[in-house]
C-alpha cells in the first residue's frame, strides 16, 4: 500500500501556471459564542439577589460581594476559575446568614449546575 494517500483538510497542489491566488473558502469569520440564555437569566437573577443580600451582611462580606461581582458575568473571556471563585465566595456569605442568603444560594447551584459544576 505504498502509493496510498490520506488527505485530511485542505489539500492543494499546484503545478506551475499563472495567477494562481490560493484557495478560496468563502467563509465568514465565527461570530462570539452564543451564552446560553438560561445561563444569562440564572447570572442575572443571581446579581439581583446579591445587590439586595449585600445590604443585609456585614461590611466585610459586603466587600467580600464587591470584589466577586466582576467575576459574575457569561462573557465568554471570563476566567472559570475567577468564576468559580466568586460563586463559591458569593455562596459562602449566602449560607452564613441563613434564610436570608438561600434565594441567592439556590441560584449559584443553579448557575453551578449550568456550568456543568465548574
Amino acid at each position: 500500500m505504498s502509493g496510498d494517500n490520506f488527505y485530511f483538510g485542505d489539500n492543494v497542489n499546484m503545478h506551475g501556471g499563472t495567477g494562481n491566488t490560493g484557495i478560496v473558502k468563502h467563509q465568514t469569520p465565527a461570530g462570539p459564542p452564543s451564552v446560553d440564555p438560561a445561563l444569562q437569566a440564572a447570572v442575572e437573577e443571581l446579581r439581583r439577589l446579591v445587590e439586595t443580600l449585600r445590604g443585609q451582611v456585614p461590611a466585610a462580606s459586603a466587600q467580600a460581594i464587591d470584589d466577586s461581582l466582576p467575576a459574575l458575568t457569561t462573557d465568554p473571556g471570563a476566567a472559570p476559575q475567577e468564576r468559580h471563585r466568586a460563586l463559591m465566595a458569593v455562596a459562602g456569605i449566602a449560607a452564613t446568614v441563613g434564610a436570608v442568603g438561600q434565594p441567592a444560594l439556590e441560584a449559584v447551584n443553579r448557575i453551578l449546575g449550568l456550568l456543568g459544576g465548574q
